[in-house]
């Protein structure tokens, strides 16, 4: 019997968490973001997110980073926890953007918290600044 494949493996993602929940419960999520949507308002994770960009553009920004385009065919991170994710929206104000994430979060606690604006104005200066 020939066990050898012909497949092909491209890494696309490399890293060490910061940390994984424990325990953990596993999610993988498909999200799809009509042409300009301005995504998720700003909000945090209960533990790590690994995700890939099958389709589109996606306008991501982190605290702490500055806003950045993830293009289809790259993957992202982002570490979960006190970090909060200020955008995951479409950057094509004419097609749709489609990403898959798997997501570790907490058993028994929401995956996604919003950020109300008290607490985002208390933490403005942890914002990397904003392109003009």
């Amino acid at each position: 019997m020939d066990l050898k494949s012909n497949s092909e493996l491209t890494l696309l993602l490399d890293g060490t968490p910061l940390r994984l929940p424990d325990p953990a419960h596993t999610m993988t999520v498909l999200i799809e973001l009509p042409p300009g949507d301005s995504g998720s308002p700003p909000h945090r994770h209960s533990g790590p997110v690994y995700g890939y960009m099958i389709e589109g553009e996606m306008l991501f920004e982190l605290e702490g980073e500055p806003e950045r385009v993830i293009r289809a065919g790259e993957a992202f991170w982002e570490p979960g926890g006190d970090v909060i994710h200020y955008q995951a929206a479409n950057n094509l104000s004419d097609r749709w953007s489609r990403f898959v994430v798997v997501m570790f979060c907490v058993p028994g606690e929401p995956m996604l918290t919003y950020v109300d604006d008290e607490e985002l104005a208390a933490r403005r200066d942890r914002r990397a600044p904003r392109p003009s």
